[in-house]
């Protein structure tokens, strides 16, 4: 399996900034995220603040950084990793049906919208999981209950329904939704997830729904989440002022580090972030070779 120097999880100022700063030092990057990169930046009507661009729409802004990224031949992966684990040397990344290997992790999620509904957490493992096509195999001839915060999620739950008895699917957003009918929509807002009598339990404002495990599909997994063992404060990871984060070989930058959420903000610390990846594999190269 090829092994990159620097996976980077997310493609807003600070994943890309990251990005562009690690290609540039001849590292071999792999940048996951959403190829139209930010919707936070691109939505902005105008930002102010960000140095030697005074008063641009969110959108030119998006466009400066994908030429950048184009100048320099970076691509977007578009695979949603779902776990990250520190195996010593590298860290093996999780998507739905692929495995990736890096000697570093930087993260730049952003933060999620929201809080974890009551229960999530504390299932995980246990009847609640964050990738239908990883565990589906799971769950031949039982039931489902799939939460789904974005159309593009729509694709994991008829993947699911192809493998499970049936499958429920509560959108977490407005507008149509396009599933066969061998996926039953609720509409119905979950409020909590339970467990109970050997089913676990979406409960929502007007009625329990009870299933044998339950898939929560979000565009971000909380940090705690993603990687085993990370060092968090409530939404955010715990980092110092090089960005590592308590866990050798991963480093964390951008809204995810904390206050303030500002785009020149998040860049900054994107170059931060995967210079000192830089150095934590310069330094591991030099003592393998002493």
């Amino acid at each position: 399996m090829e092994r990159y120097d620097i996976a980077i999880i997310g493609t807003g100022p600070a994943g890309l900034s990251a990005a562009v700063t690690g290609t540039i030092r001849n590292k071999k990057v792999l940048l996951l995220g959403s190829k139209n990169g930010s919707l936070k930046v691109e939505k902005a009507h105008t930002i102010e603040n960000y140095l030697g661009l005074p008063s641009i729409p969110g959108s030119e802004l998006q466009n400066a950084f994908q030429a950048h990224l184009d100048k320099l031949g970076i691509s977007i992966t578009e695979d949603r990793i779902n776990a990250i684990y520190a195996m010593g040397d590298y860290f093996a990344l999780q998507a739905a049906d692929t495995m990736y290997e890096a000697t570093t992790v930087i993260l730049a999620t952003g933060v999620i919208p929201g809080k974890l509904l009551p229960g999530e957490e504390a299932l995980v493992g246990r009847g609640v999981s964050y990738c239908a096509t990883c565990d589906a195999p799971l769950y031949r001839g039982k039931t489902a209950a799939v939460l789904g915060y974005s159309p593009r999620e729509e694709a994991e739950a008829e993947f699911l329904s192809e493998v499970a008895d049936k499958v429920y699917y509560f959108p977490v957003y407005t507008g149509e939704v396009d599933l066969p009918d061998r996926v039953e929509v609720i509409r119905e807002k979950p409020k909590a997830i339970s467990q109970a009598d050997g089913k676990t339990i979406v409960e929502t404002e007007q009625g329990s729904h009870p299933v044998d495990g339950v898939f929560v599909l979000r565009e971000s997994i909380s940090p705690g989440q993603l990687v085993p063992g990370l060092e968090t404060d409530g939404s955010h990871v715990v980092v110092n002022r090089q960005m590592a984060t308590n866990i050798p070989g991963c480093f964390a930058c951008g809204d995810i580090a904390g206050l303030p959420y500002q785009y020149i903000k998040a860049a900054g610390e994107g170059n931060v972030a995967v210079l000192s990846a830089v150095s934590y594999i310069d330094q591991k190269k030099r003592a393998a070779n002493n």
